[in-house]
């Protein structure tokens, strides 16, 4: 969905004057359209999180039926591949390589894709700590897939990412999803998954495709099992992120 600025204003509850002086500044994702601006729900929320604003609710509720089943996180792993010794020595020729590997319908521009990627992380890195990046398209629907997917690489050579542990990454999971809110649901419990220590000693030792499955299968089963087939995304304080010495919470 296009906003328009004053959706926007009313979304964040600030004056369409602030608005357009954050457009103007080149600090709020805005695009030209017949000469005005128009923004995307998802990529709003993002930016709305990221600076911690006081946002209305209404900026939660993607205008899709909430009826829709929403995804499973070894679903959407399936779905999108596991691939290893990805090749690259930058952020840039990683992602290239990463979008290449990904298992995309025919008609995604993959060029594109990589441009979107690239211009997330000029935003800030998505580098989570402990050698993992978390590459993913501010606009969920921008690629029109038809169903959402998750690409696990692992990295010939560890490649400096920025990450906030100053970390190397060698570990990435692509996200790509055709709604917000399928995006929110997988990226929340994505997190979630890290938190776990035998899935992330997996991960770390670059084991099979079949063992990952199983280690993220196992995690997704105790999720449910906690919190229910819910398709609300999981609240902050089980995201997972890590402490300020870049360890996972639960251990590792």
């Amino acid at each position: 969905m296009k906003l328009t600025v004053r959706d926007v204003a009313r979304l964040l509850e600030v004056s369409e004057k602030t608005v357009y002086r954050w457009v103007h500044q080149g600090i709020l994702p805005a695009y030209r359209v017949s000469d005005q601006y128009r923004f995307n729900r998802a990529e709003l929320l993002e930016w709305a999180t990221s600076r911690k604003l006081n946002v209305s609710v209404e900026l939660f509720q993607e205008p899709e039926s909430n009826a829709a089943p929403m995804p499973g996180m070894v679903d959407a792993l399936t779905a999108g591949g596991i691939f290893y010794r990805i090749g690259g020595d930058t952020k840039e020729s990683v992602l290239r390589a990463v979008v290449e590997s990904m298992r995309l319908p025919e008609e995604v521009d993959r060029e594109f894709l990589l441009r979107v990627l690239l211009a997330r992380e000029a935003l800030g890195s998505t580098g989570i700590g402990d050698g993992i990046a978390i590459p993913h398209v501010r606009n969920p629907i921008v690629l029109h897939v038809s169903r959402p997917m998750i690409s696990l690489c692992f990295l010939e050579n560890p490649v400096d990412f920025q990450a906030i542990d100053d970390k190397p990454v060698e570990i990435l999971f692509s996200l790509v999803s055709p709604t917000v809110r399928a995006h929110l649901h997988l990226l929340s419990r994505l997190t979630f998954m890290l938190r776990d220590v035998a899935f992330r000693q997996a991960l770390t030792r670059q084991a099979g495709r079949e063992e990952i499955l199983n280690e993220a299968r196992r995690v997704e089963s105790s999720l449910v099992l906690r919190h229910g087939n819910s398709s609300t995304p999981l609240p902050a304080d089980l995201l997972g992120r890590p402490a300020a010495d870049g360890k996972w919470p639960g251990g590792g």
